[in-house]
């Protein structure tokens, strides 16, 4: 299949912004791939100690949301504190495989729905991060993409080996 980045304009997104969104489409795109047909025990499975792929949908669905806010100029909200708690015992949680695509994807919808509404005279505005680390809504934009890529390689990589045990 052509990557998203090949297909064209993704309607509604800012031409600026569309390598990000064609990023996340990518990433959506090989994350399901990948998880198609997953045991709960492949999800959750850390072979020579690796990240399980569940830690990887749970941090990719918080720090989505995470990070766009932050290019918001948005406070995390008390929903994405907990969330951010959560991904630290989410190995002992062990949520299912559709729980956390569930997640990832409505992180995926907001984001999207964030991109439409960024204007692009906008991404260099100056934003925060923690306690004061300085980017701008362009660099809160595209490293939310670029994590998500980062993180679904993971994801992919993972997957592969877990089949093959």
């Amino acid at each position: 299949m052509t990557d998203p980045w090949l297909r064209g304009s993704i309607p509604g997104i800012p031409e600026l912004l569309q390598p990000a969104a064609h990023a996340f489409v990518l990433a959506k795109e090989d994350i399901d791939a990948a998880t198609s047909g997953l045991t709960a025990e492949q999800v959750w499975a850390q072979p020579g100690g690796i990240t399980p792929i569940g830690f990887h949908l749970a941090h990719l669905a918080g720090s989505t949301g995470r990070l766009l806010a932050h290019g918001r100029g948005a406070a995390l909200t008390d929903a994405q504190r907990e969330q951010l708690k959560r991904e630290k015992i989410i190995t002992t949680l062990r949520p299912s495989l559709t729980e956390l695509l569930a997640e990832w994807h409505a992180a995926l919808e907001a984001a999207f729905a964030q991109l439409a509404a960024t204007p692009p005279e906008s991404l260099t505005e100056v934003r925060t991060l923690g306690k004061g680390l300085p980017t701008t809504v362009g660099g809160c934009v595209f490293h939310a993409a670029e994590h998500a890529g980062r993180h679904a390689g993971q994801v992919v990589t993972t997957a592969k080996l877990v089949r093959a045990l």
